[in-house]
């Protein structure tokens, strides 16, 4: 069984699999493995090729367009070890096109779909749940801790909606953060994070916003069981309405 190794990018990862599935004739005789630059580590090193992974992408898209959403949501879960079921999975969709995430029965698959699920939904309960403050210089903050990167792409959905403010995404887990700023974002690490102060217009906003929380609630109809599904307690740290409780 042949071992190739790759450099850990996504870009990496489809350049490894479109190599991969031209030059063997049976991928479930083959492993796939982010190199890890040990003096004993096994495996063919499959270099980066930028053209063949835009190719296969492509061809991708054309043959199997579910498949690259599950692909794109995947990139999100930082999940280590996965690369051979991506590798299965990615030639079972060149084979079979949009039908690949029905076959669940298929170890890789199941793999596959499952944890780029989870991923999927995440960011789009962020969409939701996540809570930007005021600042005392006028822009806005929102911070976060969620499972999955997810960054970029939630970046991206608030570009679109809060278009004429400044404000800045701040993923506490992984200290990166993604600024809005005069039309252009950007993203970057962040070595020390210092929570600015919220301007007073906000917290009176905060406070508000609480009365109105609690009061709107049918003591009769409370259902926490519910709740905690469809806003999981892990969110809670950062909803201006669960402050307190």
């Amino acid at each position: 069984m042949n071992r190739y190794l790759y450099d850990g990018t996504a870009e990496g990862l489809l350049s490894a699999v479109a190599r991969i599935l031209s030059e063997e004739a049976d991928p479930d005789q083959v492993t796939l493995a982010e190199r890890e630059n040990t003096f004993f580590e096994e495996g063919i090193y499959l270099a980066t090729d930028t053209a063949a992974a835009e190719e296969f992408f492509s061809r991708l898209q054309q043959q199997a367009a579910e498949a690259v959403y599950t692909f794109y949501y995947f990139t999100m879960t930082e999940r280590e070890g996965m690369e051979t079921s991506m590798l299965r999975y990615l030639a079972l969709a060149m084979q079979h096109g949009n039908k690949v995430n029905g076959y669940l029965t298929h170890t890789a698959v199941k793999e596959i779909v499952t944890v780029s699920r989870k991923a999927g939904r995440e960011l789009h309960r962020m969409k939701g749940l996540l809570r930007f403050e005021k600042l005392r210089d006028g822009a806005y903050l929102a911070k976060m801790e969620p499972d999955n990167n997810i960054i970029h792409p939630l970046a991206l959905h608030f570009s679109k909606r809060l278009r004429a403010e400044d404000w800045f995404i701040y993923d506490v887990r992984r200290r990166t953060a993604a600024r809005w700023h005069r039309g252009t974002l950007s993203l970057g690490a962040i070595e020390q994070f210092t929570a600015p102060q919220m301007s007073e217009e906000e917290q009176a906003v905060q406070e508000l916003w609480k009365t109105f929380f609690g009061t709107i609630a049918i003591p009769e109809r409370r259902n926490p069981r519910l709740q905690k599904s469809n806003m999981p307690m892990k969110y809670w740290k950062y909803l201006t309405e669960k402050q307190g409780k």
